[in-house]
């Protein structure tokens, strides 16, 4: 408890003390002192809650891991769509640079975490050796253009089929493997929680790398 709550609290009873002697001696002065000072301690202790309130924040609900993994899926869709509606090179690459981390994380998360628990959970022998094929693909599109310049319709043409592998594996986690998991006995938010936990591990090492 905040010192200044601490202190609120005290005097209030204190007051209380007060007001209560001053009704039993009939000393009006003193009742009406004791009444004053329990209610300054009141506002103090009140004042000591708010900022005890301020300093703690409430936890954020726990999602799923299939909802984390489709706002990934959105996130890169509109990076993508940003991509094809900019002109202005320096844009370009700037986009390229955001698209390929993001790609990079995700893939990982994916093949470190999920993966792995829809493959026992399911005993599947075909949805995530396929997945795994796909992010073989994308990570050899990446490596193409990570960190080169957007110098023309070659390059163009790349984040062209990087976009479309990417909306193709998209498609089919949502439709197929997704739905399948959360049928399953797996836990959605433990998994959740481990992907967020991971994910901003991922970033951090990122950004020292930088």
């Amino acid at each position: 408890m905040p010192k200044e709550q601490v202190e609120g609290r005290f005097e209030e009873v204190k007051g209380k003390v007060k007001e209560v002697a001053g009704k039993v001696v009939g000393n009006k002065a003193m009742e009406q002192e004791g009444s004053a000072q329990k209610n300054a301690g009141k506002k103090q202790a009140a004042a000591g809650d708010e900022k005890k309130s301020a300093k703690s924040p409430s936890t954020p609900k726990a999602q799923d891991a299939t909802t984390l993994l489709r706002h990934d899926h959105k996130v890169v869709s509109d990076l993508f769509d940003e991509y094809e509606k900019t002109n202005v090179r320096a844009k370009k690459k700037s986009l390229v640079a955001q698209i390929c981390a993001d790609l990079t994380i995700h893939a990982q998360l994916e093949e470190e975490i999920f993966y792995p628990a829809v493959k026992a959970a399911l005993k599947d022998k075909e949805l995530v050796p396929e997945a795994t094929v796909e992010h073989a693909t994308v990570k050899g599109l990446i490596a193409q253009v990570e960190g080169m310049e957007p110098d023309g319709e070659d390059f163009d043409a790349k984040i062209k089929v990087l976009s479309e592998c990417v909306k193709h594996h998209v498609k089919e986690e949502q439709s197929q493997m997704f739905p399948r998991a959360k049928e399953s006995k797996l836990d959605m938010l433990e998994l959740g929680a481990q992907i967020a936990s991971r994910k901003q591990e991922l970033i951090a090492e990122r950004s020292r790398r930088a």
